[in-house]
């Protein structure tokens, strides 16, 4: 097979590594705006041969055609959120199967009959969180005849010994999607009822519990997006969940010290001005703190999803806890999140451009991506998913 790769970032290199390591694909396209480091990058990890590059402009329609009309099988879209629906217009239009790792805004579910009709299949949101956590969210599901606790955890955060700043954190994605999250309205459900969190509440204490993980030690979580949406998609009845919730987890102190940002209005969504000129506040801020949060060469991430699911099963009530824990392998130099993000869609990649995954339209991680299959993958590149279910009466 053929493969397009969009975006040779962080999770690109990973992404490219893999792909190149299979011998299920002949022929490798890499996009990316700089093709020095590209051409750097397969040159220094003996690409050549396997890897074409090509200096891309995400933002011209007709490089995007001329890629996707290169003769590839299916694409692999890792460029920055706001190209997501044109990627899909292009892949769609061009007869090109097409994977991503972001939540499906409105414009791509609207290509749902395009691609059916021209034989494209379409599978976003299947990197790490969303992705691996939703396939096994609802492996999880599967496991019970009623269920009335689901939460859902997602992390990516630096190791012990390499959280050594004021914010115990470093940046494995980018600052400003990060610094979005924090300021971004949750709903979650506590005592059966749902709970709305505003934009300037999802940090505060009084939304934030603490997780402990084994081998790591104890996190603090905070909600993250609208649990209902998660809900409606695993087809749950709400009105039987007792607490739901989809959270991010960060070591103890990082909330606080966000939450007195948000409280002194350093994340508004409004610009400030400044010698007449509007500065975006979020903007501003990952790009000055963005440097000074960098891994460096020697350092560990660790990246972390864990579904934990209550109810009953067989006539008894149970509990189920399946994990993903991963970092960053000094071998390859990979980050556990590159590794969970980028080995995850180049996983998708293959089996849509091997014709494992039939069919066709707009595709979810929920119900069109077989657990076990997975599964196997995942361990084939060294990153193990744990899995626990027992009986608690």
């Amino acid at each position: 097979m053929d493969v397009l790769l969009l975006g040779v970032g962080l999770q690109g290199r990973a992404a490219l590594y893999d792909l190149a390591a299979s011998p299920q694909v002949e022929r490798i396209i890499a996009a990316d705006r700089d093709v020095e480091g590209l051409d750097a990058l397969i040159r220094d990890e003996g690409y050549a041969g396997r890897v074409e590059s090509h200096r891309f402009d995400a933002s011209d329609p007709s490089a995007l055609d001329a890629l996707m009309g290169a003769g590839v099988d299916v694409a692999i879209d890792l460029l920055p959120v706001a190209f997501i629906e044109s990627v899909g217009v292009a892949a769609v239009r061009n007869g090109v199967h097409l994977v991503n790792t972001f939540y499906v805004p409105v414009g791509l579910e609207r290509l749902d009959d395009a691609a059916r009709a021209a034989g494209v299949s379409i599978l976003p949101e299947f990197g790490l969180d969303p992705g691996i956590d939703l396939v096994l969210t609802a492996e999880a599901i599967r496991q019970f005849d009623e269920v009335t606790s689901l939460l859902s955890y997602g992390a990516g955060i630096p190791s012990p010994e390499a959280a050594d700043n004021p914010l115990r954190y470093k940046v494995s994605w980018t600052l400003e999607g990060v610094l979005n999250s924090y300021v971004r309205p949750a709903r979650v459900i506590r005592d059966g009822r749902p709970v709305r969190i505003g934009r300037s509440e999802v940090l505060l204490p009084a939304h934030r519990h603490e997780v402990a993980i084994e081998g790591l030690g104890t996190l603090e979580a905070f909600p993250n997006e609208d649990v209902l949406d998660y809900i409606d998609r695993l087809a749950l009845d709400p009105n039987r969940l007792e607490i739901a919730g989809r959270y991010t987890l960060r070591w103890p102190g990082h909330c606080d010290w966000w939450q007195t940002a948000i409280a002194i209005h350093l994340l508004d969504e409004d610009p400030v001005i400044v010698d007449g000129h509007p500065v975006d506040r979020q903007r501003f801020l990952a790009t000055a703190l963005e440097p000074h949060l960098r891994y460096r060469d020697e350092e560990r991430d660790v990246s972390l999803v864990r579904i934990e699911v209550e109810g009953s099963a067989r006539g008894r009530r149970a509990r189920a806890v399946l994990q993903v824990l991963d970092q960053r392998d000094p071998r390859t130099g990979l980050s556990g999140m590159s590794r969970t993000v980028g080995f995850t869609a180049s996983i998708a990649a293959q089996w849509l451009g091997s014709g494992t995954i039939e069919k066709r339209g707009l595709l979810s991680p929920t119900s069109d991506v077989a657990y076990e299959p997975l599964v196997h993958e995942l361990a084939r590149r060294g990153i193990v998913v744990e899995s626990d279910f027992a009986f608690v009466d």
